[in-house]
């Protein structure tokens, strides 16, 4: 499963990216999805975002995936101001 949060502060930008992850999961809250996943949708919804999204992000938006599977190498993938974040996450199961 994936989790997908986002804060992006473009109305336009936020609302096409709702859409967009909206096609994939179902909503948890207003700016977090969850989406039943295999590896192939993972690398299909980052190359869409790397393609569509990525670009048109200001310093303020942020867009966080984090894989809750188990055994999978990369647990977070993180986009905008997020992406160069020096503080520490913490996961907890």
């Amino acid at each position: 499963m994936l989790l997908i949060s986002y804060d992006i502060t473009d109305d336009r930008l936020r609302t096409k990216f709702s859409k967009f992850i909206k096609k994939y999961g179902h909503r948890l809250q207003y700016s977090v999805y969850e989406i039943d996943n295999g590896k192939a949708v993972l690398n299909k919804i980052t190359k869409e975002i790397d393609l569509r999204f990525k670009k048109s992000f200001s310093n303020c938006d942020s867009v966080m995936i984090i894989n809750t599977c188990h055994a999978c190498d990369n647990k977070i993938v993180k986009y905008g101001y997020l992406e160069n974040e020096e503080k520490e996450l913490l996961y907890f199961k």
